[in-house]
């Protein structure tokens, strides 16, 4: 089931920031990335002290705490089979607690605050391998299934 989860994003490389979805129920769900060294967003930002832009942070919250978990909920939780679904961030608010460097693994956890009328709304938090807070808020999207696939 999570593989499936994985083969519906609209994502791909290099804008793809899920690397496992570790866990999905009703509830939310968990997963990890690995930013890589090599990236080109860390060539400027920063000169010679390159960090993981917050936007990217937020992204990678989205994708994996709530297009994931809202993929899942489409798909009759986990049972049935969801089209290509299609999705629109609607709002985020974010707070940034530390750094996120080139190479490191975060994980993401979400928590499902509600879900109705086709928006979805979460709590996402983000952890780096220290265990520590990376960054936490609440994100909230537009997810449906597209009848045209």
């Amino acid at each position: 089931m999570r593989t499936s989860i994985l083969n519906k994003l609209p994502y791909s490389e290099p804008f793809l920031f899920v690397d496992e979805l570790i866990a999905v129920d009703e509830n939310g769900a968990e997963g990890r990335f690995t930013f890589l060294k090599a990236s080109d967003f860390y060539k400027g930002h920063f000169r010679n002290n390159p960090v993981t832009p917050g936007v990217l942070l937020t992204e990678c919250c989205a994708q994996i705490g709530l297009v994931c978990l809202g993929i899942y909920l489409l798909g009759d939780n986990g049972k049935g089979e969801v089209a290509q679904p299609q999705i629109g961030l609607s709002s985020s608010e974010m707070e940034f607690l530390l750094p996120v460097f080139p190479g490191e693994t975060v994980t993401v956890r979400s928590e499902k605050l509600y879900f109705r009328f086709n928006k979805l709304k979460c709590k996402v938090k983000m952890y780096n391998s220290d265990h520590k807070m990376v960054c936490r808020g609440t994100i909230a999207g537009m997810i449906k299934a597209n009848s045209n696939v």
